[in-house]
């Protein structure tokens, strides 16, 4: 007898293209794929967003409690109030509305000419002291004459502007940003006033013009 094979069907090799499923699933997961980075790239780009719009409304506002701060500030004594009792007006600010003695005394002479003062001459004790920034502000100025003294501007966030002259020693420069207390220098002579002996010129201005210091300053 002839023995009969049995032969076992192969495996169709391409029995999965005939599965309608198939396709639709790839490209339904590779939707999902780019669907997902597509999120997270824009999580990322929002958070870093949100982060530098946090660091400008932070630096914004420290800014403006800066400002704000120095608009409050009231003048000071542009010296140590320590040596406040030794302080000696030796050259009043000239006020033509003051009495006679007062006028007088905010005369300056040199080579027998007369000019008047546009601010307070200060000695303390006739010594050399630490000349200090009366309010908060930018230095604008800082001018070197030995003949009139070496000067300081500082403009202040308020309008006002104070002058500090007759200083040696200087420890700031123009474009520095000081504060209220701040050191500036060392009072010292000058040969446009001799006869006031080491001390500081100190002169206060608003909206562009001289005034008194004394209208802020008890001294």
């Amino acid at each position: 007898m002839r023995e009969e094979k049995q032969t076992t069907p192969s495996p169709n090799k391409n029995s999965w293209q005939k599965k309608p499923w198939f396709w639709p699933s790839i490209y339904a997961g590779i939707a999902a794929v780019l669907i997902g980075l597509i999120f997270s790239y824009n999580a990322i780009i929002n958070d870093d967003e949100e982060k530098e719009v946090a660091s400008n409304e932070e630096t914004t506002s420290n800014e403006t409690v800066i400002e704000t701060n120095a608009r409050q500030e009231t003048l000071k004594y542009p010296f140590s109030e320590d040596h406040l009792d030794n302080v000696q007006v030796l050259q009043d600010f000239y006020d033509v509305t003051a009495d006679e003695a007062t006028r007088e005394n905010a005369l300056l002479v040199f080579n027998q000419t007369f000019s008047t003062s546009s601010g307070v001459s200060l000695s303390v004790n006739s010594e050399p002291f630490e000349a200090l920034a009366a309010m908060s502000g930018e230095v604008t100025e800082v001018k070197l004459d030995a003949f009139t003294g070496n000067k300081i501007v500082i403009t202040h966030a308020n309008g006002m502007e104070t002058r500090y002259s007759s200083v040696t020693d200087i420890l700031v420069k123009e474009g520095d940003t000081v504060e209220q207390g701040q050191p500036l220098g060392t009072t010292t002579e000058n040969e446009w006033n001799p006869t006031a002996g080491n001390h500081l010129h100190f002169e206060v201005l608003q909206d562009g013009e001289h005034v008194n210091p004394r209208n802020f300053l008890a001294f």
